[in-house]
């Protein structure tokens, strides 16, 4: 799933370190994170959204693959 976490970590000055100590994650999950190669737990997801000061629905770009017009 695409995403804007880096583009908010870097306006926020955070490392990928700095950000994963405040979510208490490892600094390979943010970076599979933003790469598009793992999808977070619901719970990270609103973590990363409050650190990063920011909504999950606008750190996270859901593009609807289910219903095709």
């Amino acid at each position: 799933m695409n995403n804007t976490i880096r583009q908010l970590r870097k306006a926020k000055k955070l490392s990928q370190e700095e950000l994963a100590n405040l979510c208490q994650v490892t600094r390979q999950t943010i970076n599979a994170i933003e790469n598009n190669k793992y999808d977070p737990t619901l719970k990270l997801a609103f973590d990363m959204a409050f650190v990063l000061d920011t909504t999950v629905d606008k750190l996270f770009l859901y593009e609807n693959t289910i219903y095709e017009k």
